[in-house]
């Protein structure tokens, strides 16, 4: 489409008055030092396209590969100390959840996570392929990258419904034709208080064919000590009077697993690529990825031992080993061309096996109202199907869970792109991709012994009882049908989960005023096709007690769960170039998330039943008022956006602002509440809240020499209502059906969804970081100085209205979900070095004033533990460029 071009630069010079006159081609953050006088430029492709992030008229942070090497970051959690914005729920490497702009509703243990967890808000991206994942998003080891781009606020038009609340980008380095170049890196350091630290990683880029054919390869070994020391204690049941009086246990000794910095942290890995140019217009990318991350012991420490003992910082109590091992490996392939001088194509696909096998303590359940049930058998036995004639025998609390998960994520994608040049230009894409989750989650904590021939004998002449093993419904599993011999297993599920998606959008430019005025609109349908099937097993039926292993193959429940849900969102941009440097623009967006299924009882013949009871809520304790929903619905988010994009003094200034309010309703809220709600988690569709921000980014280039850059954001989040827990099912003496639940057999009931006016968990109201380099040339040498800080501010791990951890009431704690505040901190790093040829060798510290705050304060293992800061590391690194 034709302009009339005096038309336009009229009113360009209309719309630009004064202009500053300043001149300056856009740039981008520096995020590393130039020789030149300006700030350098950063090129994303936040918008399906290539440009400079000067130009995309949404609020980005991205740092470029370079800045990764120099701030010495390659995990996640060394990526946080430098964006804004972004939290992390994690109870240890790749351990958590992901939340931008304070979008979250809440954190957990990491158990049953696979299968009961919602899927995240915030999209990550291995280049095009999908790494995120309930409640453990991929902790992808950041070498070999060309940047990485952190896209904020929903980005659901073209990046569909994990994006949210928005999406983290790892771009990686590409085959280069023609050239013959690599890097070898070493590094060794100390933790403060903890064991060294090592790593190696060399890049290698190869022209195979000239012009035509290049590969490229990366390879990584990381070896992070550990910190946290497990010391002796001792772990018992207590005596009880309730339901049945009952005597304590024997004491358990966590002997033989204790000692000194035993969460450990090796990644290991490369990636392989190859890049074959067909002819002027097409090529192909294939790229081949393989990581695999290995962690032992524990991430968190105890305040509080078991037994009440005050440990010092960086100390559990623990009676189980742990260990998190998680490796994945993926294929991706980009076919991109041209089909005639009009369009852009390109197709990208990839798929992706990723294994977990995680296991950790659980001692502290036993000593839990209900957890202390399945510790007694006999007349004193808290759980009635484990009651008999015989005397009480308690068994010491010792229990562990362990969870093995298989995912597997096929995604393809199309795009046409019309020539960026016209007036009226777009991108249309087609979607499809299938995401599956099965998980084998066994809660191996059962005190009573299992029947087997010897216990079982034993139990029938009159010894201590003994309990059937348990397993999968018969037909109804995911990974493994049998019984769960000789593990202890007191409960478990064995699921699969998943959806296919199908999805069509589209985005299209249109210049108002050619290169001044543009008007964007954009819109995606989705489709996606919901499962959840497998068993859950549990030992609390009077069916397996004293009988022989194999006689109880109804110990649970069938589940066999589908749903489909569609419709539309879509975002509009007005973008203003003031000047060639100055940029306003306004975005309106919406973002969403899928729902799920809870997991929930069918009949044997597959067909579902529409609720499981789950709790009594009269006074007499024979009616239930409510049921376990089957599932949840997705939640939705709305995004106002102003913002500025400018540079002045000829590059040498740059000055970001945006500010945004966002409407997030209908949100995914988990719920566990073993006293009043049922010993199972499951998901409910809670409260909105309404959330105003500012974020600051600042880049100045004060001399030659001296970079000074840093950002900030500032929420103010409220929740805007707080509807009530209803009755949702009619009984002779309960409540009526909606209206609001009270009480809990005659006990008052607070509400679960939420406090007016209150913030969501992981929302800081204030996050900032600043650093500052310096380079300088004297001879052939090339020295550099920097320093940094990062401040985050408090925070809560829960919803206002969940149970306060500080409460005496809920020490020990009775659920997972205990809400504790995570005071603000502020920490520093450092680095020198110099550089010289092809040769460059550096000191750096992170946490250097080795602050040992809260990360992560969560209830999450039935006993109060706290996620710290890793400790000061400092490492010396060499590195060798060819």
């Amino acid at each position: 489409m034709n302009s009339n071009p005096k038309l336009s630069y009229a009113i360009a010079a209309i719309l630009s008055g004064s202009s500053l006159g300043l001149g300056i081609a856009h740039a981008a953050p520096a995020d590393a030092s130039s020789d030149s006088e300006g700030i350098q430029e950063i090129t994303v492709t936040a918008q399906r396209r290539t440009e400079s992030i000067q130009d995309v008229p949404i609020t980005i942070q991205a740092i470029t590969g370079d800045t990764l090497k120099q701030l010495n970051v390659t995990t996640f959690d060394d990526l946080l100390r430098y964006t804004p914005n972004v939290t992390f729920s994690g109870n240890g490497p790749g351990t958590g959840n992901i939340f931008m702009r304070g979008l979250s509703s809440g954190g957990s243990g990491n158990q049953s996570q696979s299968t009961t967890a919602p899927f995240p808000n915030v999209a990550l991206y291995l280049d095009d392929q999908s790494m995120q994942f309930p409640a453990r998003n991929n902790d992808v080891y950041m070498v070999d990258m060309e940047r990485v781009e952190v896209l904020e606020g929903p980005q659901g038009t073209l990046f569909g419904g994990g994006s949210q609340a928005g999406a983290i980008r790892y771009i990686t380095n590409k085959p280069k034709f023609n050239v013959t170049e690599g890097d070898v890196n070493a590094g060794y350091g100390t933790t403060a208080g903890g064991d060294p630290n090592s790593k190696i990683n060399a890049t290698i880029n190869l022209p195979l064919i000239a012009d035509t054919l290049a590969i490229r390869a990366t390879f990584f070994n990381d070896r992070r000590g550990g910190y946290i020391d497990n010391v002796p204690g001792t772990i018992s049941v207590p005596p009880a009077t309730k339901p049945l009086p009952r005597p304590g246990s024997g004491s358990a000794l966590n002997a033989g697993i204790t000692g000194e910095n035993l969460n450990t942290a090796t990644y290991t890995g490369g990636r392989l690529s190859a890049l074959y140019q067909f002819n002027d217009d097409w090529n192909l990318l294939v790229q081949q990825n393989y990581q695999n991350f290995e962690a032992d012991g524990y991430f968190f420490e105890e305040p509080v031992s078991p037994n009440g003992t005050a440990l010092a910082p960086f100390q559990i109590t623990a009676f189980t080993p742990a260990y998190n091992k998680d490796k994945y490996e993926s294929t991706a392939w980009t076919l991109s061309g041209k089909i005639g001088d009009y369009l852009k194509a390109v197709y990208t696909g990839s798929y992706l096996v990723r294994h977990i096998e995680q296991q950790q303590d659980y001692s502290n359940y036993l000593r839990s109202t209900h957890g202390s049930y399945y510790a007694c058998s006999g007349q004193g036995a808290g759980y009635s199907y484990f009651r008999s004639a015989k005397p009480t025998t308690c068994y010491p609390p010792v229990g562990s869970w362990k969870d093995t998960v298989e995912n597997t994520h096929q995604s393809h994608e199309i795009r046409l792109t019309t020539n960026e040049d016209y007036r009226v230009r777009g991108t249309f894409g087609a979607f499809w991709e299938k995401f599956n989750i099965k998980d084998n989650m066994n809660f191996n904590y059962m005190g009573i012994p299992q029947c087997n021939a010897e216990n079982l004998a034993i139990s029938l002449a009159g010894g201590p009882d003994c309990v059937a093993a348990v397993g999968p419904i018969p037909g109804f599993y995911a990974t493994d049908p049998s019984l769960r011999l000789n593990t202890n297993t007191a409960f478990g599920e064995d699921v699969e989960r998943g959806y296919k998606q199908t999805a069509f959008f589209a985005s299209v430019d249109f210049d108002l005023i050619p290169k001044v005025l543009t008007l964007t609109g954009g819109t995606r349908h989705y489709h996606y096709d919901e499962y959840e099937h497998g068993s859950e097993y549990y030992s609390a039926t009077s069916s397996i007690l004293n009988v022989p292993n194999g006689s109880n193959p109804n110990a649970g429940f069938g589940i066999n769960l589908h749903k489909s849900e569609s419709g539309f969102k879509s975002r509009g941009n007005l973008t203003w170039h003031i000047t060639p440097d100055i940029l306003a623009y306004y975005t309106w967006s919406q973002g969403f998330r899928p729902g799920g299924f809870n997991r929930t009882k069918t009949n044997i013949d597959g067909s579902v039943i529409t609720l499981k009871s789950v709790a009594p809520f009269t006074a007499g304790g024979t009616d239930k008022q409510f049921n376990k929903p089957v599932g949840y619905d997705s939640d939705n988010l709305v995004n106002n956006e102003i913002g500025i994009k400018s540079e002045f003094l000829n590059h040498r200034v740059q000055v970001n602002v945006s500010l945004y309010k966002m409407k997030w309703s209908n949100v995914q809220l988990p719920l566990f509440d073993p006293v009043h709600l049922g010993n199972t988690t499951f998901d409910i569709n809670g409260p909105s809240y309404e959330v105003k921000g500012v974020e600051l980014q600042v880049v100045a280039r004060v001399t030659e020499g001296l970079t000074v850059q840093g950002s900030s954001s500032w929420n103010s989040s409220e929740q805007t209502n707080a509807p009530c827990l209803t009755a949702n099912r009619a009984t002779p003496t309960g409540a009526a059906v909606g209206s609001c639940i009270t009480q809990v057999n005659g006990n008052p009931y607070t509400n679960p969804y939420g406090v007016l006016g209150t913030a969501p968990a992981y929302s800081p109201p204030l996050q900032f970081n600043v650093r500052a380099r310096y380079d300088l040339t004297y001879l052939d040498y090339k020295p550099f100085l920097m320093l940094g800080a990062n401040h985050v501010g408090s925070m809560r791990n829960e919803p206002a209205s969940f149970p306060d951890g500080n409460d005496p009431a809920y020490n020990p704690p009775t659920t997972t979900l205990l809400k504790y505040t995570m005071p603000g901190y502020t920490t520093y790093d450092a680095a020198i070095g110099v550089a010289k040829d092809n040769w460059t060798a550096q000191l750096s510290g992170s946490n250097i004033t080795n602050s040992d705050a809260s990360t992560n304060t969560s209830s999450g293992q039935f006993i109060k533990t706290v996620v710290p800061l890793r400790p000061r590391v400092l490492m010396v690194e060499v590195g060798y460029k060819f």
